[in-house]
This record gives C-alpha cells, structure tokens and sequence, in this order.
C-alpha cells in the first residue's frame, strides 16, 4: 500500500496573452528529486453524452453537467503539471437526447464521427474502456462509433470466443493497452515509463441489453477475467497497472458476476491504481462514509489509489503519483487524491459554477447540438389523449398512466429469461406535478397529438433510474396503504371536507397500475406522512384485486418503480432496499422517451383502476390548477363540479361520494 504524499507548490513567471507576467503553479513538480517524478491521472467517467452544460429535456442551460467544462480542469492541470495522463471509464456513448440523436435519428455511417468521441479526441483522452451503456444501441453503433477514437478503447472481460480460461478468450476489445511514455523527474530529465491500461465491464449487460448480445458475446466475471489478464500485461514490462473499472464501489469480498466489483479488484497483485464509475457517486468524498474496504482520507481503494468522478462531468477524478526510479523502471511511493468539482452549492443551495465551458470542446459538436435541439423540439411520437395532472391526486390520470405503461413495458423486456419473468409485474408511479407548494400552474398539461422529448420532462421531473422489487401481496396493499396517507379522514354523510392532506407531498402518492381497488376515507390512514405506522388496524384500501379476483395476500410480484422509492424513499412497505431484484442501468425518463419512440402512437387515457368508496353522499373540495376547467368534461369515474377560487390562483371543485 502506498502512503499520501504532501503537495507543495512553486510558482514561476509566465507571460499571459494580453502580456501580464502571471504567476504558474506548478504543485506537483515541486518536490520530486533526481529519480522521482510526479504523474497526474485524471479521470473522466459516465459522462452519457453530456458534452455541453445543457438539458435538453428542460431546453436550457446548466451548470452542473458537460465535459466542456469538465475539460477546464483537465486544462489547468495540464498547464501546471509535466506529466500528464487523461483517461475516459465508460459510459460515454449513451445516456442524454443527444446520444439518442445520433443512434436513433443521424445514424452512424462509414466516416461519420459521433460527437462525444469528438469532444474526447479534441480534449486529448489518452486511452478509455467500455461501460455497460456503450452497448444500447447495439454492437455495430459501438462498432462505428469507436473507429474514430484517436485514443485505445479496453475491455477485458467481453468475450466473443470464449477459451478455456480468461486469458484464452478472444474479446471484443483489447484487453489491455500498454502507453509508452516519457516522465520529467525532479531533475529535469526525461525517463521512459511503460504504463499499462486494462478495462471492465459489469457482466450484467447480458440482461440488460439481452437483445443486442446474446448469441454474439458472453462475459467474463471482472475479477476473474482481471486476476488471467493482469499478469499478461505485466510481463508486458509495465512500470503501472491503472485498472479502468467500470464497476462501483460495493463488498470487499469477491462474488462471482459482481456488478460493483472494485475493492476485490483494487486488491489483485499487480492493480497499481483504481479508476471507478458506474455508481454516479464520488469517492473520495462522504457518499462512501464508513464504507468497508475504503478509506476517505487516503483515497484508497482496497488500498489502492482510486477515484470516482461523479457523472455526466460533474467532476474530474485526479489520482496523484509519486513515483520513484527503481533500476530501469518505476515504483509508486506515493499519492493524493481527489474527486474536483465543476459547480458547488452555496449557503442558499444555488448552484454556482467554478469553471466556464472550454470553446474547442463546444466548437467541435457545435453542429450536433444544434441538431439535437431541433429534434428535442420536435415530434417523436404521438399522443391521442392529452397528458394533464390536474386531477392526479383524485383520479386515475394519464400523466402517471403513461408513467405505468412504460415502465411496464421495460420491466418485461428487462426480467426476461430471468427466474422473475412468470411473476405478474405491477408499476409504481406518483403525480410529480400536482400544485401544492409549487403554485396553481404547476402542472402537466400536454395536448393529444405531437409529443417531443422535451415534454418528457413535464411528466418525469427526476433522473431517478429504473427499479424492480419483488413483494408479496400483502406487501403491494400496506404501499397502497402508505400512498393513501395522502387524504384526510373524512365523515360520511359531511358536507364540503377538504380532501387532501396539504403536508403529504404528491410524490409520495403511488399508484399502483396492474390492480384494481377502492380508498375508503372513512378510516383513518394506517401510515402518518413520513411513514411511520400511527394506525396498524386502518384499512383504506379495499376490494383490492389481481386480474378480477381479491389479491392473494401470500402471492408474489414484481413491482416496477425507480431507485428512489426501492430503496427506501418515502418508507414504503417493501421497498427498503432488500426486495430489488432489478437496478436498471436507464433512467425512468429515458425509458419513457424509449416507449413513445418504439410505439409511435401512444395512448395513456387513464384505465380507471382506482376510485375512492362512496360515503353516503360526503361532499369534499379539492384545489386544483385552473387548467383543470379544460379537462373536467374527462373525469369520469368521480362526481365532480366547480365550487369557485381558492387562495393562490387554485381553483377549487367540489367531489361528492
């Protein structure tokens, strides 16, 4: 294990263009000796096509994402540093409306270039591996896409001719790389350096994109394919082994088919240093605060050097070495690291940038991100019912019916050959936009016809990604439960009740599609707002069923929901992160853009599978946007008239039961 050396600066004079003397750093050159040099790794990792600072679902710029400004660090340390190396982790090609552009609408032709792999050849990423995005749209795109890579792309551990062991396998992509390079020690004099680059990928891609591979690759366990190929590449006559680890950080003892295999792998002789990914999260930092086989402090990785970079360029990974002459090669004595953001949040929580976009990045896809504007803005599907959420919160609506529909749909496609894939697949979705603290015009309100990606955004506000959990019958109803905390208890018979429970947020009111069932208001909720059980007798839910008979309590599902909730957001009954059974690569607006490109025409009028129970006539009033007056003609599993203003520019109905 190496030890984390202090960094010390000196400074020379330098002339700027405007012809000010300025004041150079240069940190890490300072203290090296004769026969010691330092060499900055820097990482990019997942940056899903995010080449400008701009959301295309929300049709504006931003400050928070872009490699464009990801590549002014690169820059600053390339100005203050003599040894350099940029290295890409994966999941590069996939992952924003852009990327969906180009595979779906441009295509990939001989000679054309894709635009991430033009950023990342003008910013000068020296060598890079696969991610499990990079197969999406199939292996001939990734083919075409990669041959304009000025830089080598590795992948140990996808096979297309598997041999007896690892290190017989034929791959899909080198398994290693070896960069031949040159170091300036503390001297000033150059010394070569062999530095070998291996790559890996979570097998999981053989179910996530099934359709695409199987029949045409396999693939190999990480730690298994790393502990064949390591070895080869050291007796390459490598000085450093920097493992490309598209994998997160997960358990410290190896598993066979690890998703997040990075600490077992980081422990294998020969891994020098440790690049990760995959996660979205940042290490070093407090996203793996008390992690086992980790240490915040040091950077370590299984003891390694390592870093996570974030995602979509939020940050740039910086592994610093430093490294000692040893006969004629080199040894690591040393090192820092750190994860560098491109925004932070101040006190108010505001974003504020700390760095600007770097032209040349901007410059050389300037013409793609035109294009991918216009088709943002443009029709990619159609819609033969409008998709509003005024009335989301007391009826079954088709802003969250397309939600269901699509999930559904992935969730099929995704469990298929998987022991899950008998199971009846309910779906999980909640109103995002519903009024509340939000204002009387926060809401859905998407007329029938054309669709654009961008209207994606109105119906799916977060970059949560696709889940699946696997609960019982009995599980499904005390969820139903747990949503119906939403409305107040309301007497029978009463007259003008205030329906909704305005501390209860709208996204926490999950419907559950693939069901039928009624809310008796009458009761009181068995869950208070943060979940908590405040009344274990309370039964809201009722004449609760599964394809027209009452649900078996003992039963199995899956249920088709996003990270969020199945991992414990909003505490819901049997979803705490123990029941998943799928983590979906894809976020849950990707896969409705997905489901409106493949069908074309949708059609998410409402199904009507759930209502609340009469009340002997009770009437309730309900607040809504005053857009709602448009759509009211469409409610037709309620008794439901206008009953005036309310405060705040509402409008407000009244319900009778």
């Amino acid at each position: 294990m190496t030890k984390p050396f202090p960094l010390t600066r000196r400074g020379f004079l330098s002339t700027s263009a405007a012809g000010i003397a300025l004041t150079v750093l240069h940190p890490f050159s300072a203290r090296a000796e004769a026969g010691q040099a330092h060499l900055r790794i820097m990482e990019t990792t997942d940056l899903h096509v995010h080449v400008w600072p701009y959301d295309y679902y929300a049709d504006k710029p931003i400050d928070t994402v872009g490699l464009a400004r990801t590549a002014a660090l690169v820059r600053a340390v390339r100005a203050e540093a003599e040894n350099t190396l940029l290295l890409d982790n994966g999941d590069f090609l996939q992952g924003n409306p852009m990327g969906d552009y180009i595979a779906y609408e441009r295509g990939m032709e001989e000679g054309q270039s894709h635009p991430i792999i033009q950023a990342m050849n003008e910013l000068g990423v020296e060598g890079g591996t696969l991610g499990n995005h990079e197969f999406n749209y199939g292996l001939e795109f990734l083919e075409r896409s990669l041959a304009a890579a000025g830089y080598p792309v590795v992948c140990a551990n996808v096979v297309t001719e598997r041999g007896d062991t690892p290190a017989d396998d034929v791959t899909l992509m080198p398994p290693y790389a070896v960069l031949d390079r040159e170091l300036v020690d503390g001297a000033g004099e150059a010394h070569p350096i062999r530095i070998g680059i291996i790559g890996f990928v979570p097998p999981q891609i053989m179910q996530w994109d099934r359709a695409h591979l199987e029949g045409r690759v396999t693939v190999r366990d990480i730690v298994e394919a790393a502990e064949a190929w390591v070895p080869r590449l050291r007796a390459e006559g490598v000085d450093l082994v920097v493992a490309l680890s598209h994998s997160g950080i997960g358990r410290v003892e190896a598993e066979p088919g690890m998703e997040n295999a990075a600490i077992p792998l980081a422990q294998i002789d020969g891994v020098d240093v440790i690049l990760t990914g995959h996660s979205h999260l940042v290490f070093p930092g407090s996203d793996y605060e008390g992690f086992d086989g980790v240490d915040i402090q040091a950077g370590t990785i299984g003891g390694k050097p390592g870093v996570m970079a974030g995602f979509w360029g939020s940050h740039m990974g910086l592994v610093d070495l430093l490294l000692q002459r040893q006969g004629d090669g080199w040894i690591v004595a040393g090192h820092e690291v750190e994860a560098r953001p491109i925004f932070e949040r101040d006190a108010d929580n505001n974003v504020v940038p700390l760095v600007e976009s770097v032209a040349a990045i901007k410059d050389v896809t300037a013409e793609e991100h035109q294009q991918t504007l216009e088709y943002v803005r443009r029709p990619v599907g159609r819609t033969s019912a409008p998709l509003y959420s005024y009335f989301a919160m007391v009826a079954d609506d088709p802003s969250v019916q397309i939600v269901s529909n699509a999930q559904t749909w992935y969730i099929r496609q995704m469990l298929a050959g998987t022991e899950h894939e008998d199971l009846p697949i309910l779906s999980a979705a909640a109103p995002f936009k519903a009024g509340g603290c939000g204002g009387a015009d926060y809401y859905t309100d998407v007329p029938a016809g054309d669709i654009a990606i961008r209207n994606v955004a109105d119906l799916y506000l977060y970059p949560n990604t696709a889940r699946a959990v696997r609960i019982s019958g009995a599980q499904v109803k005390d969820w139903l439960e747990r949503s119906a905390g939403a409305f107040n208890r309301i007497t029978p018979g009463g007259k003008d009740q205030m329906l909704v429970n305005t501390n209860f947020p709208s996204y926490n009111f999950d419907v559950i599609d693939g069901l039928t069932y009624r809310i008796d208001l009458s009761q009181p909720a068995r869950f208070d707002k943060d979940g908590a059980v405040v009344n274990a007798a309370a039964n809201r839910i009722v004449d609760l069923s599964f394809d027209g008979r009452p649900i078996d309590p003992q039963a199995d599902f899956i249920v088709a929901t996003n990270n969020y909730r199945a991992e414990g957001g909003g505490a819901f009954p049997g979803a705490d992160g123990s029941t998943i059974v799928f983590e979906g690569p894809d976020t849950n607006r990707d896969v409705i853009v997905r489901y409106i490109v493949e069908q074309g025409s949708i059609d998410p009028a409402a199904d009507g599978n759930w209502t609340f129970a009469p009340l002997d006539g009770a009437t309730l009033l309900f607040d809504t946007g005053p857009g709602a007056a448009g759509y009211l003609k469409d409610v037709t599993s309620l008794q439901i008239e206008p009953a005036g203003e309310a405060a705040g520019g509402f409008a407000r109905y009244r319900i009778t039961l």
